[in-house]
């Protein structure tokens, strides 16, 4: 068997697009700001308008609901359908793509405003506007994440009452969509709750926090959690249990937040909006699925592998598990997962994650990989799979 020149290369530009920077979050960026273009020089509309219109898409686009229904439309294709369409649809989860494209192009279309129409207000708004994008590139967002979340809660509300003063004096037409994007931001804030939970630490590591507050999430949803709803949220993923009220969360020691919380073990915490689906939630799109996890990354794949949302195998890479996560935890994982593979780092040392996925694949035919762990395991993991011909999935560190 012969592969010619230009199938040689089809093959090579698919493994490049398969890596960064041609994620689908980064591509949906691009075609955002490309669809302005076009909006600015074929269709000729001006640039307060394209201004509400990016702002507006920027906002419903991280809606619960919204989100949830991006998922509800991409997972319900059936398995039937080809791979490379079903491949696809599982990125659904790059919708923050869209968000990044619209509020760079919000900014750049409002600096222009500011040009044409120039004042103290307009200038007030650029000025928050470029600080909240400043603060959200990546690295500084990684190194002051706290900032980056008070700049994005504060400064938005107050882009948004600003731009709403700005156009009842300019423009009152744009005081609908703005209506909307108010509506959107407020309705996570008007389900604000302090709700009791029980802690237990099997270790100084991990706390297993329980909820049971009238609210049964889905398997693949994360809840917002909060001890101070004006400062800092911290998402984690739900573990319901089938035929039991309530869920709980796997939360790891990952820096001062979480720390403060095994030590301090607290009575209540804030809960607000809804159950919110992540990138789990597209296993259902695929006959047979490897779920890839370390440490508490466990914890957003177990509500999966209990409610057996899709025939699934499990290779789980932890320090010491029942002494990390207590013999509980650790037998309910193996009474739904007999064959899974856990290996235990502090006997056995690193693993190569990629080869035991992709052996795994292998062994149960799976179709794709979902991979639950921190940001450069999960960034491996997914582009040496993909590269390989094999759909693999996880968190894009996004929002």
């Amino acid at each position: 068997m012969t592969i010619d020149t230009a199938e040689l290369a089809d093959r090579s530009l698919r493994t490049l697009l398969r890596r960064r920077p041609f994620t689908h979050h980064n591509r949906l960026a691009a075609a955002v700001v490309l669809a302005n273009l076009v909006a600015a020089l074929a269709l000729d509309w001006q640039a307060s308008t394209l201004v509400v219109v990016n702002l507006t898409l920027a906002a419903l686009i991280r809606q619960q609901l919204v989100i949830n229904l991006l998922f509800r439309l991409a997972t319900s294709a059936p398995t039937h359908w080809p791979l490379r369409v079903r491949w696809t649809l599982g990125k659904v989860y790059h919708f923050g793509g869209l968000h990044v494209g619209a509020a760079i192009s919000a900014t750049a279309w409002f600096s222009v405003v500011a040009v044409t129409t120039p004042g103290p207000l307009t200038w007030t708004i650029l000025a928050l506007l470029g600080a909240m994008i400043v603060l959200a590139l990546p690295r500084l967002r990684a190194r002051h994440h706290d900032l980056f979340e008070r700049s994005h809660r504060f400064g938005g509300w107050t882009v948004l009452a600003l731009f709403a003063v700005q156009s009842a004096v300019t423009d009152p037409v744009l005081l609908w969509p703005l209506a909307l994007v108010a509506v959107s931001v407020a309705l996570p804030w008007l389900r604000l709750r302090r709700v009791p939970v029980q802690i237990v630490s099997p270790s100084p590591h991990v706390a297993l926090v329980s909820f049971d507050h009238g609210v049964t999430p889905f398997a693949g949803s994360s809840t917002a959690v909060s001890r101070n709803p004006l400062l800092e949220w911290h998402s984690f993923a739900n573990v319901p249990a089938p035929g039991r009220s309530g869920f709980r969360l796997t939360i790891s020691r990952a820096g001062d937040w979480t720390a403060r919380l095994i030590a301090d073990q607290p009575s209540h915490v804030w809960v607000k909006g809804i159950p919110t689906a992540g990138v789990g939630n597209i296993d259902k799109l695929f006959t047979r699925v490897v779920w890839v996890a370390t440490g508490s990354g466990i914890g957003p794949c177990l509500p999966h592998l209990l409610a057996r949302t899709a025939p699934a195998v499990l290779v789980w890479s932890t320090r010491d598990p029942r002494r990390t996560y207590g013999d509980a935890l650790v037998d309910e994982i193996l009474h739904v997962q007999p064959d899974a593979v856990v290996w235990d780092t502090t006997t056995s040392g690193k693993p190569d994650l990629v080869a035991l996925a992709y052996d795994a694949c292998r062994r149960f035919d799976a179709e794709a990989v979902i991979c639950i762990s921190n940001k450069p395991t999960t960034w491996q993991i997914v582009e040496e799979l993909e590269c390989r011909g094999i759909p693999a999935y996880g968190a894009i560190w996004d929002s």
